[in-house]
């Protein structure tokens, strides 16, 4: 006979905590398997002796973590599971792009919702409406590079509340975007200044630019966001940490 696990009252950790991870391992065992309705929540506190606001952040997690899908009027059933075996490697991507002893800032240029080009369709795998978000990095008094980040409206519903530019891209849609980040797909090449680019930035048209291109992407393979760094004529220094995580 199958023991349940239960929550451990007397734990410093939160029961919607305990919950989560409860819930995660019956996942990634396969007890509940893709494509499976969960019990419900009703049924959950029974269980596991606890309220239906726990089973609610609990589930909640699991949802934007890409675990879950709700469906409004069916239930919650699982969507994904990760692997019982081998590395998992969260990426934390930082950028010392300019060393230390420099003065830097970032500055908001442009936002709001707007038709994407044809290779940011292609990046999304969308042909709706985006968010889209400029801001120019400013270093010692002098525009050092453009960020331009292209954010599906379902991927972060209260996008334009938030503080654009003053949280790192990556961090602010790890913490606010419905699903959370499972891979980052990167990409550097050499390109060439365009017009719009080349005004913000006070250099010549044509100029050799370093172009960063950075692909957010969640659990089930669908993209959550895309954002890409321009700028040239100065010395970078990108990082990128890969941490194994248990």
């Amino acid at each position: 006979m199958l023991i349940e696990k239960t929550v451990d009252r007397e734990s410093q950790q939160k029961l919607y905590v305990q919950m989560f991870s409860i819930l995660k391992e019956k996942i990634e065992k396969r007890e509940w398997p893709v494509g499976s309705q969960i019990p419900t929540e009703d049924d959950l506190c029974r269980t596991y002796d606890v309220s239906k606001a726990t089973v609610r952040m609990a589930i909640a997690d699991l949802v934007r973590s890409g675990y879950l899908k709700k469906l409004q009027g069916k239930g919650t059933f699982v969507m994904h599971s990760l692997p019982d075996l081998g590395i998992t490697m969260k990426t934390q991507l930082t950028e010392d792009m300019f060393g230390e002893g420099v003065s830097a800032r970032k500055e908001l240029l442009v936002k709001g919702i707007k038709v994407p080009a044809e290779d940011v369709k292609g990046y999304l795998k969308t042909d709706s409406d985006i968010y889209y978000i400029l801001c120019k990095r400013v270093v010692n008094n002098e525009p050092a590079y453009l960020e331009e980040s292209f954010i599906p409206l379902e991927s972060v519903p209260d996008i334009a509340e938030l503080e654009v530019c003053q949280t790192p891209f990556y961090e602010m849609m790890q913490q606010k975007a419905v699903k959370k980040i499972f891979k980052v797909v990167q990409m550097i090449e050499i390109s060439e200044m365009t017009d719009d680019a080349a005004s913000i930035l006070k250099v010549v048209k044509g100029t050799p630019v370093l172009l960063l291109h950075r692909l957010l992407v969640g659990i089930d393979g669908q993209p959550i966001a895309y954002t890409r760094l321009m700028g040239g004529g100065r010395k970078y220094k990108i990082q990128t940490e890969l941490i194994q995580i248990t």
